[in-house]
């Protein structure tokens, strides 16, 4: 069942529609994303934790919802906006239809808005605060109050809030089989957020993973004996996880084999001593073309970020491996002296390209050199 449905900016503009889901407000940062398929990995992609979805494509919801395409247990959006939102999916695979998986996870979607309009207000303004609502849970006024007040992503740690609680094993691999790995190098994975398919992929290329809380401490991790390191993706600010710099930057110096996505790769950015930026509207989409800064190979990419690094301040010890071509932001790093690099797109896709997942065999091989050591 619908219900009528509000979503405020903080500059005071209003959409009216059609909510589904759970009748309730929320506020986050308003982003818009390009793809076309693969909702329901994007809204299970714990790095939009705080944020609200605008979907640019026009139909969401025709495919369903099934247990197996989750990234996370959780939906970590703040809500999502959509043109037409289908009530009846056709899929095969669809075990619940989408407006009962947003009630069942405690979230709302708003539909019947005009997302070609939102769309272009983001890439004009940039990423908006906005209040999500049901209007029988909150006015127009009070829900720009609520986005006037929300602070924004700036600033903000997430990682720890969306980290695993327990350390857990994941021998898992990639849909539709999910074949045990071939290989068994010890790998542990840092999770700031981290993608059920990551997991996969992971253990597919090195073998069991060993997945820690994002504070897991230095001394503990060494304990473990790992032959690599792995960053994951997550959400909000990562020049606030101080925490997580630290703990890299011996692990720098320890030279294990490291290897980040997404916010993983902010983070040893930052440990390495560069910094980082808030971008205007992020990349948020599955079909970003991407630069191979030494073969000149271009891969189509699937990206989540709103946090980029800023080029011009990294050290000499860093290199530039990838840059987009879309705005010539930073994509990839990799250091010179010590067997570390990372990508800041999202290689595993789920949704997207998988093109870019040569990644994994890279560090699949550095793996090994290091275990032979």
């Amino acid at each position: 069942m619908s219900f009528p449905a509000i979503l405020a900016f903080e500059d005071g503009s209003v959409f009216h529609g059609k909510g589904y889901g759970k009748e309730k407000y929320d506020v986050g940062e308003l982003v818009f994303n390009t793809s076309m398929t693969g909702y329901q990995e994007i809204i299970t992609d714990p790095s939009y934790k705080k944020q609200i979805i605008t979907f640019t494509h026009p139909h969401i919801g025709n495919t369903g919802t099934n247990p197996e395409d989750n990234e996370s247990d959780l939906i970590h959006a703040s809500g999502i906006v959509v043109k037409n939102f289908c009530e009846k999916p056709s899929n095969w695979r669809s075990t619940e239809n989408l407006a009962d998986f947003l009630l069942k996870n405690d979230v709302m979607a708003i539909s019947n808005v005009d997302t070609r309009k939102i769309t272009g207000i983001l890439r004009e303004k940039g990423a908006q605060n906005c209040c999500i609502g049901a209007l029988s849970k909150i006015n127009e006024e009070d829900a720009i109050k609520k986005a006037k007040e929300f602070t924004g992503l700036k600033g903000l740690d997430l990682a720890k809030d969306v980290s695993t609680e327990s350390d857990f094993q994941w021998q898992e691999g990639t849909w539709p089989e999910y074949q045990n790995p071939k290989t068994n190098y010890p790998i542990v994975a840092y999770d700031y957020g981290i993608k059920k398919n990551i997991l996969r992929l992971l253990s597919e290329s090195v073998g069991k993973v060993h997945v820690v809380n994002a504070k897991t401490s230095y001394e503990e991790i060494l304990e473990l004996s790992p032959k690599g390191l792995f960053l994951s993706n997550g959400p909000g600010d990562p020049e606030p996880c101080e925490y997580a710099i630290e703990n890299i930057r011996k692990f720098l110096d320890k030279k294990i084999p490291i290897f980040g996505i997404c916010l993983g790769h902010q983070l040893l950015s930052l440990a390495a001593g560069a910094k980082t930026y808030k971008m205007k509207f992020g990349h948020h989409g599955a079909n970003h073309p991407v630069q191979d800064s030494h073969s000149k190979e271009v891969f189509i990419t699937s990206q989540n970020h709103g946090f980029a690094v800023d080029a011009e301040t990294l050290p000499n010890n860093v290199e530039i491996t990838h840059k987009s071509l879309f705005d010539g932001s930073l994509q990839g790093i990799e250091f010179n002296d010590r067997p570390a690099f990372s990508f800041q797109g999202h290689p595993e896709a789920s949704p997207g390209p998988q093109e870019i997942q040569i990644l994994f065999e890279k560090f699949k091989r550095m793996v090994e050199v290091y275990a032979k050591t």
